[in-house]
């Protein structure tokens, strides 16, 4: 059975073939520690570094590739941001489409009565009152957090506006994007404009580079601000006993996924050498005419934005008196077709839509799915809806 991967929400697949050269390359040609040492395959690997980071900054608009540090992923990145700038007695506003990689920290530090927290109202179609944010400010406000879209509904969420605005109240801002970054041609340098504190992004999923990757944009000013997550070698300033302050020496301590960067640094190049622009149309055009197709289907309910609205690939749908795991399980057993069910560890997200606790079946093509793929994947779901009705 030739399968149909519709999961990439989660993880893009299949890679662009450089990735997989790329990691390989590094294990049998290189596979030194980059920065321990002055011998060629040390400087090699370094020089890796280099230029993953390098592509990055150009990527994300930012002024100095010291600006990019390289983390595990994003919850990496986010963790470190949440426990390293926020302080006892701070205000948090975010919003109910945020991950756990966002919730499950900030409510740790408020479970220890560190911080408080306030959720911003945003419809499913993603209009907001800029005075909600205003009137949930506080003196002791410190921080605002969005998701650029949701991983629930494929919801795109203003954050050019929410940023411009909080920045006038003197807030600073974390902006989430790891359902937005590569797979979607944002325009990066608006919110390099606004002076947006952290940009948290990961590897593996529209920027089409391997598990194990991630970072983070840090401002100048917001890292002066920022405490290390992680403490160790660096590589630099060896005789010191406390973390370097330069960076992104002070927030990338031990041994970097080197083969992993690698092969990041070559997805970034395949990124560039096709066109965002081509990349985005292609994902459009494969949204559309799936999103199309399960609009026409009895039984099937879309949850989340029309195609009118501001919205990424992921289309998340539930079905009347059927269990979306159910469907999810025999999409996979029995077509061969991949998503996703459940609550896609986004639970506020599904109270606000209305679709909580069974959560609801995912479907998130990609740049590599074909339309014959789309069309394979809606014959089985019409198929199999009308045999488990």
């Amino acid at each position: 059975m030739k399968t149909i991967y519709l999961d990439n929400a989660a993880t893009s697949f299949p890679k662009p073939e450089g990735v997989v050269r790329a990691m390989c390359s590094f294990m049998e040609n290189i596979g030194a520690n980059p920065g321990r040492g002055g011998h060629s395959s040390s400087l090699s690997a370094g020089r890796i570094i280099l230029e993953a980071r390098e592509l990055l900054a150009d990527l994300f608009g930012a002024a100095d590739i010291n600006q990019i540090i390289l983390t595990q992923n994003i919850t990496h990145s986010l963790n470190l941001v949440i426990k390293g700038y926020l302080k006892a007695g701070d205000h948090v506003i975010t919003t109910r489409y945020e991950h756990n990689s966002v919730l499950r920290p900030l409510h740790r530090l408020k479970e220890k009565g560190l911080i408080t927290l306030d959720y911003l109202p945003i419809t499913l179609q993603g209009d907001v009152d800029l005075q909600d944010l205003e009137r949930l400010q506080r003196p002791e406000t410190r921080l605002l957090i969005v998701n650029h879209a949701s991983n629930v509904t494929g919801l795109r969420l203003p954050v050019v506006k929410l940023s411009r605005r909080a920045k006038d109240l003197g807030l600073a801002v974390l902006i989430d994007t790891a359902q937005t970054a590569g797979g979607y041609n944002f325009k990066w340098e608006q919110l390099g404009a606004l002076e947006v504190d952290f940009i948290a992004f990961t590897g593996h999923k529209g920027l089409m580079g391997p598990q194990g990757t991630g970072g983070l944009v840090i401002s100048e000013e917001a890292a002066s601000c920022t405490a290390p997550f992680i403490e160790g070698g660096t590589g630099s300033k060896s005789d010191e006993l406390l973390q370097p302050e330069l960076l992104p020496d002070k927030f990338e301590a031990g041994t970097q996924n080197t083969p992993g960067i690698a092969g990041l640094a070559a997805a970034l190049k395949f990124l560039q050498e096709t066109g965002r622009d081509e990349i985005a149309r292609v994902i459009k055009a494969r949204t559309d005419q799936l999103y199309r197709g399960l609009q026409e289907m009895p039984g099937v309910e879309i949850v989340g934005p029309g195609l009118e609205n501001p919205r990424v690939s992921t289309l998340s749908v539930t079905f009347r008196e059927i269990d979306p795991a159910e469907v999810a399980f025999r999409l996979d057993l029995d077509y061969g077709v991949m998503t996703r069910s459940g609550l896609h560890c986004a639970s506020l997200a599904h109270k606000a839509a209305g679709t909580y606790p069974a959560g609801t079946l995912r479907f998130s093509p990609g740049y590599f799915t074909s339309k014959d793929e789309i069309e394979r994947a809606l014959s089985a779901v019409a198929e199999l809806v009308g045999r488990l009705s």
